[in-house]
Parts: C-alpha cells; structure tokens; sequence
C-alpha cells in the first residue's frame, strides 16, 4: 500500500497548492462556473491559509490538499484533493477515515459539501457513511453531507 502522510502547508506551499487544486478540480469547476484562470487565482489567494492547510503526501511527494476546520459543534472537510495520478488507489478513503475516527472520538459530526458533478467523490462519500442533509448554491449545485460520529466501543 502506498506510503500515505501529510505535512503542514507552509506559505512557500501556495503555488504547490494552487497547481494541485487546479489538477483535481478543473474538470469539475470547469463544469459548473467555467474555468476562468485569472478568478481562480484570485480566489486562492484569498483564501490560501496554511495554518489550516495539510499537504498530501504519496511516497515523500506532495500529492494532494487536505484543509480540515475544526469547529466547535463539527468537524468540517473544507477540501480533500488528491492529483489525478493517485486518485482511485485508495488514499483519500483512507485519509477521510481517520477523520472520521478523529470526529467521533471528539462526539463531532463531519460535514462537507461535494458538487453534483463529481459523483465519485459522492459515492465514496456515502460508501464512509455520509448521508446527504441538502443541496445549496446555483441550483443546488453543491451536496450537504454530514456523517454522524460511531459510537465507541465501551472503554475505547
């Protein structure tokens, strides 16, 4: 199985998490809004934060984006992008998973939004237990999603 971590974004890491978002969403976002490269850039650097910014790693190598909000009543996946060369092995269920363990050893729920032009994510989504709670944004673009914490074993 591939050696999977993450490591703190720092702020050298913007242009890497720029570059890594626009390989795993540009398909996406081209879909729904159009890829406008200029307001994409904009938007990143506005609202690029390292503190809560994790880079993916695969073998040693920055592979992907992971920005997690934890909030007092959630915990909220804010983005889970992966490059295209290392998705569909497994890594992100896997990173996904242990904030799931993370959220319920907490007694948090998880939330997220996915668009509805992504439906891998989606099923893996609700392959990890997440329900669909809504839909929000033009046209009810984006799917609320929420996986309650499991309860733990008695003396976990």
């Amino acid at each position: 199985m591939d050696d999977v971590g993450l490591r703190p974004a720092t702020p050298a890491d913007e242009e890497l998490c720029y570059q890594l978002h626009r390989a795993a969403m540009r398909d996406d976002v081209e879909a729904v809004w159009g890829w406008d490269e200029a307001d994409q850039r904009d938007y990143h650097q506005r609202a690029f934060d390292p503190a809560r910014t994790r880079i993916i790693t695969v073998g040693g190598r920055d592979a992907g984006v992971l920005i997690v909000d934890h909030r007092p009543a959630e915990t909220y996946l804010g983005r889970n992008e992966l490059h295209p060369d290392h998705q569909g092995r497994g890594i992100g269920g896997r990173l996904i998973q242990q904030l799931l363990d993370d959220a319920a050893a907490r007694h948090r729920p998880v939330v997220l939004d996915v668009l509805t032009v992504n439906p891998r994510a989606h099923q893996l989504y609700r392959r990890l237990g997440f329900q669909e709670v809504g839909r929000h944004g033009g046209n009810g673009i984006k799917i609320r999603m929420v996986a309650e914490p499991r309860r733990q074993a008695e003396g976990a």
